[in-house]
């Protein structure tokens, strides 16, 4: 996975738990991809603060998944479900029991609310 997506799921599984300011600015060099320049200009801090912040923040996230592994958790979990899916389509397809193929279609609505 890209780094900079990793580190967007991360800010948002994490971010509550970085400080304010290393939440911010690592929002918006990721979801919102501004440049340092931009991020000191708003936040009113330099170039090398903003640097500094990013490079704390990306450390504390990468330290919390490593303990934690929240991320690698939810990704197996969506992998589970979409296999589950694809083996409950198949059924469908092979069975034409209609209480059976109700039963599964109320299956797939709710698991899809999941993924």
């Amino acid at each position: 996975m890209e780094k900079n997506v990793t580190v967007s799921i991360l800010l948002d599984i994490y971010g509550k738990i970085l400080t304010d300011k290393q939440q911010d600015v690592l929002d918006l060099y990721y979801n919102e991809n501004l440049s340092l320049a931009e991020i000191a200009e708003d936040i009113g801090i330099t170039r090398q603060a903003v640097h500094d912040c990013i490079v704390k923040g990306e450390k504390k996230l990468f330290n919390l998944e490593e303990k934690l592994g929240i991320m690698k958790k939810l990704d197996n979990q969506e992998k589970q479900l979409q296999k589950i899916l694809l083996e409950l389509s198949q059924i469908q397809e092979k069975d034409s029991d209609k209480h059976i193929n109700d039963i599964i279609e109320n299956v797939v609505r709710e698991l899809n609310c999941l993924v």
